[in-house]
């Protein structure tokens, strides 16, 4: 079943699939009429989606701060749900959230703190949501 909540509407079940799991996010970002998807890891928490990047998709979100992320769970290629979400990304310079953010982050996924040490956080405000379980 598909559902499509808006304004930061999330959903029990899904704030569980999105904090509970340990899956990689697809975060597609859009810039002079490209889209760029990438895969990284990010933290949920109560309508806001943290990632840390550089790069390409820094760039993009400086410039278009509209951003769509895809989760998926499955087991050997036999989804079991999905999410996908939209929202609005604003980055954060100040170092120290940016440390703090990357430990978060590195903690949910069991590696070291200062990982990624190098990329700059970005939160993202859920504006929609839609989600299916198989």
């Amino acid at each position: 079943m598909n559902r499509i909540r808006s304004h930061g509407d999330v959903p029990p079940e899904v704030e569980g699939l999105l904090t509970d799991e340990l899956v990689v996010a697809h975060l597609a970002t859009c810039a002079d009429g490209r889209p760029h998807s990438a895969p990284l890891w990010y933290r949920y928490e109560s309508g806001v989606i943290e990632i840390l990047t550089t790069g390409v998709k820094l760039a993009n979100i400086r410039k278009n701060p509209y951003v769509s992320l895809s989760f998926e769970q499955d087991h050997e290629g036999i989804p079991e749900w999905m999410v996908t979400v939209r929202g609005t990304a604003t980055v954060v310079e100040d170092e120290d959230e940016i440390r703090a953010a990357n430990t978060r982050i590195n903690q949910k996924y069991g590696v070291e703190d200062d990982a990624w040490s190098e990329n700059v956080l970005v939160r993202i405000e859920v504006g929609s949501v839609s989600h299916r379980t198989y």
